[in-house]
């Protein structure tokens, strides 16, 4: 895939979320509003500064994460999208972290759990790829899936927010307003 195509995956799924309309595809499955997550780390609160130490300057790799809120029942997978949007409307994932057992309520720093698979980036790598940007604001998303996804360790990343935007059916988030 193109570094165009990727951008433009990038840019439906941070104007999507901003908006409140979930992300690439049209949001949730069904007609009605996505119940909400509770997100917070014990290292940054929300719309606080995104400590350095999880940047491309740092060395600890991705910041631990809680949430809460999962709709039980419903709820087959967990996936967490991790991405940025700058002053100039540019959008840049980096990190696309996917079924996740439903039962998981934290992610440890530096670590993928047992079992869960990462897309590409718009880097096009796989696995957390540090922002570098200090003035952009970087948004943890954690999102309820309905399903586990058909998709490979590596896949593309349009593919995979599709279909994450496709089973979702309860979000929330995290954000950093820029890197400290």
């Amino acid at each position: 895939m193109g570094r165009r195509r990727i951008a433009v995956a990038a840019a439906m799924v941070v104007t999507a979320a901003s908006t409140g309309c979930g992300i690439v595809g049209g949001g949730s499955p069904t007609d009605n509003s996505l119940d909400g997550l509770s997100v917070s780390s014990p290292r940054f609160r929300d719309e606080a500064p995104l400590p350095s130490e999880y940047s491309c300057t740092g060395q600890s790799g991705n910041p631990p994460l809680r949430w809460s809120g999962v709709p039980s029942k419903q709820t087959k997978s967990i996936a967490l999208v991790v991405d940025a949007n700058n002053a100039q409307g540019a959008a840049e994932v980096h990190w696309v972290l996917f079924n996740i057992n439903p039962l998981t309520t934290e992610l440890a720093q530096s670590s993928v759990p047992r079992g869960a698979l990462q897309g590409v980036t718009s880097a096009g790598k796989v696995g957390y790829a540090p922002p570098c940007r200090p003035d952009d604001t970087y948004r943890f998303s954690v999102y309820a899936l309905d399903a586990e996804l058909v998709l490979k360790n590596g896949a593309e990343l349009h593919t995979t927010l599709e279909e994450i935007a496709q089973h979702t059916i309860a979000r929330g988030r995290l954000s950093a307003a820029h890197i400290e």
